[in-house]
């Protein structure tokens, strides 16, 4: 059983059919990538999948549990977390603060033991502030921990949503164009950590890149959109050798 599967999924808006009959299975551990020029529909892709927005046709499953009509965090739950094309942090709290934002499954205490200050909310703190600062470590960001979000560099604002995303404990991440606008020693540094986290978390990643050389790189299967539609699915190898493909980026 595939861990995500979206079978014959569409999306209109009015008259305009954004995505029509689009199909993906990703499997765990599989590193996918969902390429396509602008307009052909990737990030509409990624806003069925994670609740943004309920597609008009077809269904889609996260490990055999249909996700169509549920809320975005409920979707979270579910096992399925992403990033967005515009960094999406809390800017004006700190690099910490903004890992245990996504830890809040883990605190059990009340509301009252919160506002008391009871010995729970105190072990339940203390925890998920080790747990936060262990997590920051594995992506060299234990230094940024009392940073306030808005004065890190652009990559490492890029490297802290992705881990907030990854304290979720997904099943699948999706990332959606992380490495816009990124220097090429960001786009680097992104391609290791794409690789650390799939092999670190073993989880399935599925992105959306405009780089081809980061795509290329990282991803073992990549889906190819055009207006909609997909025209193209392979290997990396197969991909950049496929006619349609090249038609669409490079023109006739």
């Amino acid at each position: 059983m595939a861990l995500l599967e979206a079978a014959n999924i569409c999306m209109q808006f009015g008259g305009l059919r954004a995505v029509d009959n689009f199909n993906l299975e990703i499997n765990e551990h599989e590193l996918v990538g969902l390429i396509g020029p602008n307009g052909a529909g990737k990030t509409t892709v990624f806003n069925m999948l994670t609740g943004v927005y309920i597609p008009t046709e077809g269904d889609i499953k996260i490990d055999g549990q249909s996700v169509v009509g549920k809320k975005p965090y409920e979707i979270v739950q579910a096992g399925a977390a992403r990033t967005f094309q515009n960094i999406r942090l809390f800017k004006d709290l700190t690099v910490l603060d903004n890992i245990k934002i996504a830890f809040h499954h883990e605190l059990n205490y009340s509301t009252l033991e919160g506002i008391f200050r009871l010995p729970r909310y105190w072990a339940d703190e203390k925890r998920a502030q080790e747990a936060c600062l262990a997590f920051l470590a594995i992506f060299d960001m234990e230094d940024y921990a009392y940073t306030m979000a808005k004065n890190l560099p652009y990559g490492k604002q890029r490297k802290l949503e992705i881990a907030r995303a990854l304290a979720t404990k997904p099943k699948i991440l999706m990332l959606d164009e992380p490495a816009a606008g990124m220097n090429p020693q960001e786009t680097h540094e992104l391609m290791e950590t794409i690789q650390l986290i799939r092999d670190k978390f073993d989880i399935a990643i599925l992105l959306i890149e405009h780089d081809m050389h980061l795509v290329m790189g990282v991803c073992e299967r990549i889906v190819v959109l055009d207006y909609g539609r997909i025209i193209a699915k392979g290997t990396p190898d197969e991909t950049r050798n496929n006619p349609d493909v090249i038609r669409v980026y490079l023109g006739e």
